[in-house]
């Protein structure tokens, strides 16, 4: 009989919620524990936190490691903020306890890309557990570097690769409206991009660190430009509202180069409800090369539910991975896991 893996999810909003759901329905996943700070949510049984009929007997704990003692999890799916700096110290937290670790930061798809110092004391500390560290989600993760990079195996060369996700923010909560400037007037929307509080789409350089890398190119440099996406229409969504003339969104491209040739370029313009602006969603990817490959998914591969998926179809993965910080490209590809329906 498959052994039941354990598996702790720190941190309860939009993101961690859905995985909670997703791992109740796997027959070979068992949810022992959970972690978050909002102080109506600790204390509570998960199936009341979540949304869920009944009671799962997990109780939400605030304090971490006292939740991560008790449950002894095999794995903990870390959904609590986006950058490496943020999640330092939970994944430490979470290696100390004996754990695989899964995060959906987007800067930890790569933590190698933008902060080597941090990465390597992350990667020494699962070697010392006996234990994988792994960055994921629908983007980074998937769609805007591994897709593109499974796409390039059928090719004999590839001179460029040039992507686009258009997408849909309105499944994701208050931290990433916050991130993409959404509901802000046009003018609070550069403040932000100047303060650094408005970031646009969290890990251009990681995925695109993890196509170079896959593809053996070596670039100097990595240029990002963002602009806001102004609402002519009102859109309200669980988490924000937007009037006519506020940010329903952010156009962020980021291209990396070769010298003076641009060897990636990926384009991200994600916004809430685009479709009550008449704005279609859609996965497009171009790999030029030989042969040419241009594939389309329309509409976009749901990011809130890719997220959730990418995260929970993980655990199998880093259950039987080598101890270490890797990345998507290290591991077999992701494969969905059975569920009770």
């Amino acid at each position: 009989m498959q052994k039941t893996t354990r598996v702790a999810v720190w941190g309860l909003g939009a993101m961690g919620g859905g995985i909670c759901r997703a791992i109740l329905d796997k027959p070979g996943l068992e949810l022992v524990a959970a972690v978050d700070t909002h102080p109506e949510k600790v204390g509570r049984d998960v199936a009341e936190v979540v949304d869920l009929g009944g009671r799962t007997g997990v109780v939400v704990w605030r304090n971490a490691g006292e939740a991560l003692a008790s449950g002894r999890p095999d794995v903990v799916i870390l959904a609590t903020a986006s950058f490496v700096s943020e999640v330092l110290g939970d994944v430490l937290t979470a290696i100390e306890s004996g754990a695989h670790v899964v995060s959906i930061a987007e800067e930890m798809a790569d933590a190698y890309a933008q902060h080597a110092g941090l990465a390597e004391r992350m990667h020494q500390a699962a070697l010392s557990r006996g234990v994988c560290v792994l960055g994921t989600g629908i983007n980074p993760g998937f769609v805007l570097d591994l897709l593109i990079i499974c796409l390039s195996g059928v090719c004999i060369h590839v001179d460029k690769v040039v992507a686009r996700r258009v997408n849909d923010l309105s499944p994701f909560g208050p931290t990433v409206m916050r991130t993409q400037g959404v509901g802000l007037h046009p003018e609070e929307f550069q403040a932000g991009l100047a303060r650094g509080t408005i970031v646009g789409h969290v890990g251009f350089p990681e995925s695109i660190s993890l196509i170079a890398r896959a593809l053996g190119w070596r670039l100097d440099r990595v240029e990002q430009r963002k602009e806001p996406i102004i609402s002519t229409v009102r859109r309200q969504t669980r988490y924000v509202t937007v009037e006519p003339g506020q940010v329903a969104g952010c156009s962020h491209t980021a291209s990396g180069y070769a010298g003076e040739e641009e060897l990636i370029r990926l384009e991200h313009p994600q916004q809430v409800l685009p479709e009550l602006a008449g704005v279609a969603t859609g996965d497009y990817i171009n790999v030029e090369g030989t042969p040419g490959i241009a594939m389309s998914i329309r509409p976009e591969i749901p990011g809130g539910l890719g997220t959730i998926a990418m995260a929970v179809n993980a655990v199998p993965l880093v259950m039987a991975a080598k101890p270490g910080l890797l990345t998507m490209i290290d591991l077999p590809l992701p494969r969905a896991i059975p569920g009770k329906r």
